[in-house]
């Protein structure tokens, strides 16, 4: 079975109450997320985009990357890592990318994925519960640390210790 790259909410207007320490933690590792992501690309791996709807259910992925790269708070560092043609975009409503998505079927039955490198925001949240779901489904998945941005660096490592085990 084939690798993918999986990148929980990376596309973000951080206009939220938390968006201040998110969006700080997002500039300070936004190299490592670029370099995962470019090495995918290079790789051949497919890269799976799992985001917040944010608030719209309408499916419309392209919409919810303008809104975020002409009207968030750091647009240029969004438009870096935006899907491009032929990445998958899966919109979600809830912290796993799994739940209540058809995220398992595309990636075992469209792009026959077995091993997710996942890598996003933030990692004590949706990429935590995400990698439980992944794991608990079957998927062998890997966190990739310091592509993934966080709220809070003590909740942060808390989750990646649980996680390791």
């Amino acid at each position: 079975m084939a690798r993918a790259l999986l990148l929980v909410d990376v596309i973000k207007d951080f206009q939220h109450e938390d968006g201040d320490r998110l969006l700080e933690s997002y500039r300070a590792r936004h190299g490592a997320l670029l370099a995962a992501l470019e090495w995918a690309r290079s790789d051949g791996l497919p890269v799976v985009y799992a985001n917040d709807n944010a608030g719209t259910w309408d499916s419309d992925a392209p919409g919810l990357v303008e809104q975020a790269v002409e009207h968030g708070r750091a647009g240029e560092l969004v438009a870096a890592v935006a899907p491009r043609e032929g990445d998958v975009v899966v919109l979600k409503r809830r912290y796993s990318a799994f739940d209540a998505t058809p995220l398992e079927s595309i990636l075992r039955e469209d792009l026959d994925v077995g091993e997710l490198l996942v890598a996003g925001t933030a990692t004590e949240m949706c990429v935590f519960q995400t990698i439980t779901d992944a794991l608990r489904l079957g998927f062998a998945a890997v966190v990739q640390a310091d592509a993934c941005a966080t709220v809070d660096e003590e909740h942060e490592r808390l989750a990646l210790e649980y996680l390791q085990r």
